[in-house]
């Protein structure tokens, strides 16, 4: 592959960010608000997990920089079929989110720009949906421009926030003890509080799904997992952390738009719509990054024979062409699921369902983490590695616990549902032994 289709550190640390913070993470603190100070513990408990779980990830591209991704750290350690059901899951959890995050950007694009709101919604979602896709179909550093400038303007809002937080710590202190949650700290709410927050951090291991095209994998994944997430750790401290101290619990609670309202009552009046268009880049900036990711995926799938061949056909840019507009079809489905007004909880639902569908892909690389240590491979032979593998799977099944089991019973049904066609793939494709990456 030539190094111009090669993607740099800047790049994957902005798939990092930019497809962490997408849309939720400003309606997050409304969500939160009714747990008060659990919230916060929850945020701790996560963004520590999270960090641990990218060592994870930062260790396996150090042992593993040829395998291609995740798929290839867990088949060469826990075999071909548990890495088949982990992907497979987290694959539909993909398209799902696109769909989601496309229907949520028209709504935001309807209220910066109210003449937009003439058009039918989920004619917007899908030229939206589209338009990505045919973004990424001009290869892989044109999606990961994108996503660096995306990730770029997103991140002005969350400084708008952090910088009047700390004007307000400054001038008038008093502020942050006039509103103080008062809900009681139990363990169940910090459970729940935690399994709000997990959903929001998803996205942590992005930098290596698209690994085969990654420059110096070995160096560049981990440098870009751990740099995106602790960049992200401490935006979403601040940023849920100045609302809940500054805003009555129960407002905070009802507001379809809590950053805007902050705004509002401690800024500029009418400053709220502009932190709207934010949210429009935000929503674009995560829908082109997991478009990108999603396609990659794809194509390591099909290239390791667990999807049929055709998926991993790449167009004259390197970009999985086939793959993409597979991708394109199946969130274009979920577009129109979602404004079907008898679907629409259902759909709604789904966003836990999606959070149960990431965990086992972070359940199976920390144990092929522990495989490594177990066969003494040379980067991941210490007690440390091991720690770090052992503290995953806890925190793994501390989100398992949290999130409910009806969404971990969905999540099942949803693996097991991709069983047919990998027994079907197991038996029509070549005896041959798949190939672990396409070179250009």
């Amino acid at each position: 592959m030539r190094n111009g289709n090669k993607i740099g550190f800047w790049t994957c640390t902005a798939l990092v960010v930019g497809n962490v913070i997408g849309m939720g993470i400003f309606v997050l603190p409304a969500s939160l608000a009714p747990f008060g100070f659990n919230a916060l513990i929850g945020w701790v408990i996560v963004l520590a997990g999270c960090l641990v779980l990218a060592r994870v990830f930062s260790h396996l591209a150090r042992a593993l920089p040829d395998a291609g991704g995740p798929y290839g750290y867990i088949r060469h350690t826990l075999g071909e079929l548990p890495a088949y059901m982990a992907l497979w899951a987290y694959w539909v959890s993909m398209w799902l989110t696109n769909a989601a995050l496309a229907t949520g950007v028209v709504g935001y694009m309807t209220v910066v720009f109210p003449p937009l709101g003439a058009i039918q919604p989920v004619l917007f979602a899908l030229c939206l949906l589209w338009s990505v896709v045919v973004v990424n179909l001009f290869g892989v550093r044109t999606g990961g421009g994108v996503q660096i400038v995306t990730t770029a303007l997103k991140l002005l809002p969350m400084l708008a926030i952090a910088l009047l937080g700390g004007w307000l710590l400054l001038t008038s202190p008093a502020s942050y003890a006039a509103q103080l949650p008062t809900t009681p700290i139990t363990l169940t709410d910090v459970m729940a509080a935690s399994t709000i927050a997990l959903f929001a951090m998803l996205g942590i291991e992005s930098a290596s799904v698209p690994a085969a095209r990654v420059d110096d994998p070995a160096r560049t994944i981990p440098r870009s997992t751990m740099t995106g997430t602790v960049l992200t750790a401490i935006i979403y401290i601040i940023v849920s952390t100045v609302p809940l101290l500054l805003i009555r619990q129960q407002e905070l609670a009802e507001a379809s738009a809590p950053f805007a309202l902050l705004m509002d009552r401690f800024a500029v009046a009418g400053s709220g719509r502009w932190l709207a268009l934010f949210v429009v880049i935000s929503g674009l900036g995560a829908l082109n990054g997991w478009t990108l990711l999603a396609g990659e995926l794809t194509r390591t799938m099909a290239v390791n024979g667990v999807l049929p061949a055709v998926l991993a056909r790449n167009n004259r840019y390197g970009a999985p062409v086939v793959a993409l507009l597979v991708i394109g079809a199946l969130a274009s489905a979920m577009v129109w699921m979602s404004y079907s007004k008898s679907l629409v909880s259902a759909f709604t639902f789904l966003t836990r369902v999606v959070t149960a569908a990431n965990l086992p892909l972070y359940l199976c690389c920390a144990l092929a983490l522990i495989v490594l240590w177990w066969r003494r491979s040379a980067t991941c032979a210490t007690r440390r590695v091991l720690l770090v593998a052992v503290t995953c799977v806890a925190f793994v099944v501390f989100a398992f616990v949290g999130i409910g089991h009806e969404p971990f019973l969905y999540a099942l049904g949803l693996i097991a549902a991709g069983l047919p066609l990998y027994m079907s793939m197991r038996l029509f494709r070549r005896s041959a032994p798949p190939v672990e990456v396409i070179p250009e």
